[in-house]
């Protein structure tokens, strides 16, 4: 947008509350779209496996950043907090990734349904959960400790899924390896980044 002198009037920043686990693709996003007035901040990725913590560190941090942006999303999904999210957003007036967590947000919703309905008993793996599967799995479970809590752990999964966010051969033989590690059979679904780049394509617009 022009303004009377000229000059270009930049976009209004936009901060992004992030988890973790999604900060390598947020960024990759902003690079290839040239979203240069996106700021990011992201909660620890291991609330992955304290689900039930998620709401009240977003709460804080929101009301850190509130004087700062008149404009905030948050880059979270349900995320396993039955709703607790949705309860502190809506009294913030912010939105939030759609979905329940971020497999079906990457895979997309009618993708996901369809995966979940093929085999109810899947283990999903992204991108980051795969660079990161021995921290946050093994040794987040204790597993390398009581490697007998496997089968306690996994005893419904019946498959991992695996939703890559890159065409990376790499990633795709730690997947594999992922899933002989946790006794289970090996699916790849190519997603991208599907519904995490079309939910922070919407807020641009809305916010721009």
């Amino acid at each position: 947008m022009s303004t009377l002198c000229g000059q270009v009037e930049q976009p209004a920043p936009i901060l992004i509350i992030a988890c973790g686990a999604l900060a390598h693709e947020i960024v990759t996003l902003q690079a290839l779209n040239g979203w240069a007035h996106i700021d990011l901040q992201c909660l620890d990725a291991e609330l992955h496996n304290k689900p039930q913590l998620i709401a009240g560190k977003l709460r804080k941090k929101i009301a850190q950043y509130r004087h700062q942006y008149d404009n905030i999303f948050v880059a979270y999904a349900d995320c396993g907090t039955a709703g607790e999210i949705d309860k502190v957003l809506q009294e913030e007036g912010i939105d939030r990734l759609p979905g329940a967590h971020c497999y079906s947000f990457f895979a997309g919703e009618q993708k996901f349904n369809q995966l979940a309905e093929q085999e109810l008993g899947s283990f999903y793996l992204t991108d980051f959960l795969v660079q990161h599967f021995d921290r946050i799995m093994i040794k987040g479970l204790k597993l390398d400790v009581y490697p007998q809590l496997r089968d306690q752990f996994f005893a419904h999964y019946t498959r991992v899924v695996y939703l890559s966010q890159q065409d990376n051969p790499d990633l795709l033989a730690r997947a594999k390896t992922a899933a002989v590690a946790l006794g289970l059979e090996f699916k790849h679904e190519p997603c991208g980044y599907g519904d995490l780049q079309t939910g922070l394509e919407i807020q641009v617009l809305k916010f721009g």
